[in-house]
């Protein structure tokens, strides 16, 4: 029936596996659970391995990274059954009927998405951006999202036709961070009817906000490269809709520059414990417009 799906880095796989495990065989359904290291050579694989000893699961030690996709990729075509559910490692499903959750809509749509979680107890001082960004922008209810289903696709959370994964073509060399970006766009080019629910996973581990700049700054390096190499046409992207409009009037360099004439401000702030989501917004869209 399902294949339950979890790309792994340097992660404790085992407590996300053992509830998966715990859930489906509750409800007595035909399942699989495929955990694949991506080439970390992490120690928590030692202990990852109990996780072959767990029912109808395995855990499997890649011996070179090989990137985000090509993981993905792998898990997909190890997978048995035609309903595929990925989960991301450093999450853990919000409620006890995550699976039966899913399974409710097998048939009923070719993609669902369910959505994320953040619990108060993941803020600090330290990760205040990426939790103010999660909790704002991220943490958002199925109606919403269904008003505007390519817009909101989160690769962390979410069931699949098997079919479809191989119908997606995004390019097994495309590595790094912003890759949703173009997930959400190839949806949209080849019309999968997507459908979002309210079956949120909790999102634990979350980044300090310099290392989430960082990351959003890979993001949008790489989503300037898949819009110049044409991956990305179709698309329900806020960030890139907002530049092309600056780029038809050619307002991209007048607005770097002034961008980076505050730019250590915005930074600033951006770190800080109250970071405003307006500057990153800001921030994001003058990064776009560099040269």
């Amino acid at each position: 029936m399902i294949s339950i799906l979890i790309p792994c880095y340097n992660f404790d796989a085992l407590p996300l596996v053992k509830k998966l495990e715990k859930e489906a065989l509750i409800l007595g359904i035909p399942y699989e659970i495929i955990c694949v290291d991506d080439g970390s050579f992490s120690p928590l694989n030692e202990k990852n391995q109990q996780i072959n000893a767990l029912t109808n699961c395995q855990f499997i030690e890649s011996k070179k990274t090989v990137g985000s996709i090509a993981n993905r990729k792998l898990l997909s075509n190890k997978a048995q059954y035609n309903w595929l559910i990925f989960i991301d490692v450093d999450t853990i499903p919000k409620n006890e009927k995550y699976l039966e959750n899913y399974i409710a809509y097998i048939n009923k749509s070719e993609a669902v998405f369910g959505g994320f979680y953040y619990n108060k107890e993941s803020y600090n001082k330290e990760t205040s951006l990426r939790y103010n960004f999660g909790k704002k922008r991220e943490q958002v209810s199925s109606k919403t999202r269904n008003k505007k289903p390519y817009k909101y696709i989160i690769s962390s959370n979410y069931m699949i036709n098997k079919h479809i994964i191989n119908k997606i073509e995004i390019p097994i060399e495309l590595s790094g961070y912003g890759l949703d970006y173009i997930f959400g766009a190839e949806l949209k080019r080849n019309k999968i009817q997507v459908s979002h629910i309210d079956n949120e996973v909790i999102h634990y581990g979350l980044d300090n906000n310099k290392r989430f700049l960082e990351k959003t700054r890979a993001a949008l390096d790489n989503l300037k490269d898949m819009k110049n190499n044409s991956y990305i046409k179709k698309h329900d992207i806020s960030i890139l809709r907002a530049y092309n409009l600056l780029n038809a009037f050619l307002l991209t360099n007048m607005f770097y520059a002034f961008v980076n004439t505050i730019i250590h401000k915005l930074e600033a702030n951006l770190i800080s414990k109250n970071p405003s989501l307006f500057a990153f917004d800001i921030y994001r869209l003058a990064y776009l417009c560099k040269q």
